[in-house]
């Protein structure tokens, strides 16, 4: 009897762990390219006070980098469920279009931008990456149990 109930309480938590998992997985609605690019120029143009001329420049080059985001996180899933790597050569190409795409993104907004709206889209970025970093360094010790998950 012991034994029955002890493994049904495995069953059960099992159940409900990889439950969990899914719906960790399904965040949400996925916005489309087109919804992105507008709530992006609109979060930029309310930080850097952008006018409407600024907004219409810069929106193509949001367009563009989005959709590329987008193509690259399906090859990326892609290559996860045929459990597929990468190869060194692979690694190099993508990395090296990614840091020529975003050489390209900061030389084209620092036509577009003025040397204050420049610096303060400098400045933001810098603290977003400092915030994502900050994040990935507390799920690493959440997972390794060192704090507790909110």
């Amino acid at each position: 009897m012991k034994k029955i109930a002890s493994i049904l309480i495995l069953v059960f938590a099992f159940t409900f762990t990889a439950e969990a998992q899914k719906k960790r997985k399904e965040k949400g609605p996925k916005l489309t390219v087109e919804q992105q690019t507008d709530l992006t120029v609109k979060r930029m143009t309310l930080s850097l006070d952008l006018s409407k001329k600024q907004q219409d420049q810069i929106k193509p080059l949001i367009r563009a980098q989005i959709a590329s985001k987008k193509v690259i996180m399906l090859n990326r899933k892609e290559m996860r469920t045929e459990k597929k790597r990468p190869s060194r050569d692979e690694i190099y190409a993508m990395k090296s279009k990614q840091l020529d795409n975003q050489i390209a993104f900061k030389n084209n907004l620092k036509d577009i931008l003025n040397k204050e709206q420049f610096e303060k889209f400098k400045k933001m970025k810098i603290e977003k990456r400092m915030k994502g970093m900050k994040m990935i360094k507390k799920k690493k010790m959440a997972k390794k149990g060192k704090i507790e998950r909110e």
